[in-house]
């Protein structure tokens, strides 16, 4: 019978200390989220993504948050990494891309907020001018499909070339050019971040580079660039999330911040309107 009761006991004792030990650990991984949920990590472009999230960072502070920076030279990775959970958010793509990710890959991200506009530029080592371009010249473009329609409504907006009646312009493809007085032939066969480089070899007789990758490489939009988009352009930076992430404190912490005038004044005075913030 004492056998019996110092084995219970012992059963009895072993139980408790698995429950508080148990209890202990559920604490510890509740303080662990809780601590986490104070951080926030936002994959970006170099420039001006980037450099805009740290010059945020201590705002967030403020907020009680802490602002982790990974950067990214590619337009793909940083919405694999935000769909994978390796990412709280992302800050590096505009609206149509978004769009055209989501269709393309099944994506379930939102659109927590617009920050900027990068007007996109047409370069030119060859000519200064759109009205010199000759016949028959080569346009290099990205090999994005999102990018072309911007690109193709802004040689709209300058005359050199004429759309479809009717089409949405931010979907615009090649094959939906009406009117090319110039026979302008279009080369889509790099990415991105390397036209700034076929600029600088001086491949093609103009280049259209978007804002972030020209001041990357060391080119000023509004000085360099023989034509540049309109401020008013639709493809408005933003900060994407996973589907149902954009309610977060966190993300409407990080939204408000760079939205701030603070943050307004900073891009302006840093880039003298070659990036330009949205108006809240």
């Amino acid at each position: 019978m004492k056998k019996l009761l110092t084995g219970i006991l012992l059963a009895v004792l072993v139980l408790a200390l698995a429950a508080c030990g148990t209890k202990d650990d559920k604490n510890g991984s509740a303080g662990g989220s809780d601590e986490e949920s104070k951080t926030i990590k936002v994959g970006a472009s170099n420039v001006p993504h980037a450099e805009i999230l740290e010059e945020a960072k201590p705002l967030l502070k403020e907020k009680g948050y802490d602002l982790e920076i990974e950067t990214y030279q590619d337009y793909v990775l940083p919405n694999k990494d935000l769909e994978s959970g390796d990412l709280d958010a992302n800050y590096f793509q505009h609206i149509p891309y978004l769009e055209t990710q989501i269709a393309d890959n099944g994506y379930d991200f939102k659109n927590a907020g617009g920050i900027h506009i990068e007007p996109i530029g047409v370069y030119s080592k060859k000519y200064k001018s759109l009205d010199e371009l000759p016949d028959g010249a080569t346009i290099l473009i990205s090999n994005s499909v999102a990018d072309h329609g911007r690109v193709l409504a802004m040689l709209e907006a300058q005359g050199l070339i004429k759309l479809k009646d009717g089409i949405d312009k931010t979907k615009a493809e090649v094959k939906d050019i009406t009117d090319n007085p110039k026979n302008l032939k279009f080369e889509a066969d790099y990415e991105a971040a390397l036209l700034p480089q076929m600029y600088e070899s001086e491949e093609g007789d103009a280049v259209l580079i978007n804002s972030n990758y020209a001041i990357d490489a060391g080119l000023n939009p509004l000085e360099d660039a023989i034509a540049l988009e309109d401020s008013d352009s639709p493809y408005v930076n933003i900060i994407a999330v996973r589907s149902g992430d954009e309610d977060k404190e966190s993300v409407k912490a990080l939204v408000d911040v760079l939205t701030s005038k603070e943050i307004q004044d900073f891009i302006l005075d840093k880039w003298k309107g070659s990036v330009v913030p949205v108006e809240k």
